[in-house]
């Protein structure tokens, strides 16, 4: 994929979220255009991934999204990359549709291994399919991606701890640091102090990727991660990205963890991405 494609990828998901989230007036814009670089960016550069999709995933590198309320980007990204056609994201959030607004398995949504609609879990599924991988004499990677709020969540820290006594170092998990939960700043809601430091503590390797929404950052961080992997520890990486991201009234707030735009808004917002590669 050339750079203007990836461009092009990345402005039209964003496109696709909007419109998703507007048009049954309910989802979460905001964490997910901040992660439409790095979601874009894992599927289209990042992971060794085979054609078709089963569940089992050998042989292959897997992505895991534990904060799963930022579904729009998930669900574009796959439509995007050939998982189902584009259109379905016309079903966003309908009765009977495969792409709920957490992401779930029982409708064999082909891209999606777990339901993720409840916090903190994640990380322990991925955690298990990394040891899945190894007793498998699987050599490919195992990604996921966490939100900064959702580390609130106790079950992570127990996670955090096992994964580095049992070291499952076939694991890259990614920490979405946007500095906003849907109540308001993380720091005000729970002060989690320093997460590099606590990452360490609990003998993790840590990367961090300060400009999480630019693409070359991204490249760089998530091959200094992957080169990092096979180490003896679990790798974690501290993705500072920016809520709402590419949408100006949308950045620099919480307001738009979980709140969809009006249709003057949609089309303020729009105008901001350019059409691209052709909404659904």
């Amino acid at each position: 994929m050339t750079n203007t494609e990836l461009n092009d990828l990345i402005t039209q998901v964003r496109r696709d979220i909007l419109r998703m989230v507007h048009k049954v007036n309910s989802g979460h814009p905001g964490g997910s255009l901040g992660c439409t670089e790095f979601i874009a960016l894992l599927y289209s550069k990042i992971m060794h991934r085979k054609e078709g999709f089963d569940m089992h995933g050998l042989n292959e590198d897997l992505f895991f999204l534990s904060n799963g309320h930022i579904s729009p980007v998930i669900y574009s990204v796959l439509a995007r990359s050939g998982y189902f056609p584009v259109e379905e994201l016309n079903t966003f959030r309908l009765l009977d549709s495969r792409l709920q607004g957490h992401p779930t398995t029982h409708e064999g949504l082909p891209g999606i291994r777990i339901a993720s609609g409840s916090l903190g879990q994640g990380m322990s599924v991925a955690i298990g399919a990394a040891q899945a991988k190894k007793l498998n004499k699987d050599k490919s990677i195992v990604y996921s991606l966490h939100g900064d709020g959702e580390l609130q969540e106790g079950q992570n820290w127990e996670a955090i701890l096992y994964a580095a006594a049992k070291k499952v170092d076939n694991l890259i998990a990614t920490i979405d640091l946007n500095g906003k939960q849907i109540d308001g700043s993380t720091d005000d809601v729970l002060y989690m102090g320093d997460l590099k430091a606590k990452f360490e503590a609990f003998d993790w390797i840590v990367i961090e990727i300060d400009k999480g929404n630019d693409v070359n950052a991204i490249l760089k961080g998530m091959a200094a991660a992957k080169k990092a992997s096979g180490k003896g520890k679990p790798v974690c990486v501290l993705l500072k990205t920016m809520m709402g991201n590419g949408v100006d009234f949308m950045m620099h707030t919480h307001a738009w963890h979980g709140k969809a735009p009006n249709d003057e808004q949609l089309a303020s917002a729009l105008k901001q991405n350019p059409e691209t590669l052709g909404d659904y």
